[in-house]
């Protein structure tokens, strides 16, 4: 059993430091964690969840989705009584257990993994009454959440890595000189010189990415203008259902009235993800000619070796079901991207 203690007593920061070792047992082929990716077991007993402390981790927990319009959760929080949390709401993949006991002198979290089941994240939240417990997990809401995500961002990393589809991985080294771990259950849909389309395709629902590139001509070719204009030129390869219908990002969008339009811009924004920075855009997609659209989350970087722009630009058409997850598994694809070293 792994297991990893957070105590965001001692930090400052909100930083998380984590503490590794393994145990002697192991867990069996049984031990198969149960539930949907962004489903969480709440262990909260009804005094906890009636007060404020409850209040707090709706809040935290069933938040919006950022990335979406319409509202979706973080997380799909089942809240459950401790008398009821038995032998098969224990094999779930996310769990947190709330203990508020006049025992307990400081407030902590912890954050096991693998301890009923695999892959699993546990995390428990304890303290000396509600009001406390309530302000440690609204201080340390970001550091909670972290370790939440990356635990379903793993399970994605770590199944994309073991099913990956050859083929496509070295279709990506070609053509953009960079390893790219893709799952066997997407499909090409088309390719060029400077341009992937791989998708999985439903009969209502659509989730997919393109991955292309073109010259880098200093930091200008990263500003939000040229990305939406780079976007605007590659979406247009991916056609729409009907002739003459295309991708395209969305510039204007109904005002509450639904009479009008007003202006939209995508949202811009420099991140890190390991040693290696990039420009995140999130927005909306729509297509020319046709009523279809949904959200999009793009990330781009410099590939030094080839002084090339990349991006991965994801997107979800679902108009009848949740999009959350879908486009969260395509964000974590960005995890799956290794580059060369520059010369």
């Amino acid at each position: 059993m792994k297991r990893i203690l957070l105590n965001i007593v001692a930090f400052v920061a909100l930083c998380v430091s984590m503490i590794g070792c393994k145990a002697f047992t192991q867990l069996s082929a049984e031990d198969t964690a149960t539930g949907t990716p962004y489903e969480m077991i709440l262990v909260c007993g009804q005094a906890e969840w009636q007060s404020e402390l409850g209040d707090t981790l709706r809040a935290v927990l069933k938040q919006p989705v950022k990335e979406l319009m319409k509202y979706e959760p973080i997380y799909d929080v089942m809240r459950i009584m401790p008398n009821n949390f038995k032998s098969l709401t224990k094999k779930h993949r996310n769990i947190v257990s709330v203990i508020v006991d006049e025992s307990i002198s400081e407030p902590e979290i912890k954050v096991e993994y693998d301890v009923t089941a695999a892959p699993q994240i546990f995390v428990t939240i304890k303290g000396h009454d509600n009001a406390s417990v309530a302000k440690y997990v609204s201080k340390n809401r970001e550091n909670l959440l972290y370790v939440l995500e990356k635990a379903e961002r793993d399970r994605t990393i770590n199944y994309a890595r073991r099913y990956y589809s050859e083929p496509m991985h070295e279709l990506l080294k070609q053509t953009f000189g960079v390893d790219m771990y893709i799952p066997d259950n997407y499909k090409i849909r088309t390719t060029s010189d400077d341009m992937v389309w791989i998708s999985q395709e439903y009969p209502a629902a659509s989730k997919g990415f393109f991955v292309y590139k073109y010259p880098y001509e200093g930091t200008q070719s990263l500003t939000a203008e040229s990305l939406i204009k780079a976007r605007n030129r590659f979406a247009q390869r991916i056609p729409g259902p009907a002739d003459g219908s295309y991708m395209i990002t969305v510039d204007k969008i109904a005002d509450e009235t639904g009479e009008n339009y007003i202006p939209f811009q995508s949202e811009h924004r420099a991140i890190r993800i390991g040693e290696r920075p990039w420009i995140e855009m999130v927005g909306l997609w729509d297509v020319e000619n046709y009523f279809m659209g949904g959200p999009y989350v793009s990330y781009t970087a410099v590939n030094q070796a080839t002084k090339e722009v990349i991006t991965i630009d994801c997107y979800v058409y679902s108009p009848k079901e949740e999009k959350r997850n879908m486009l969260r598994e395509l964000q974590h694809l960005v995890y799956l991207i290794d580059f060369p070293a520059a010369n």
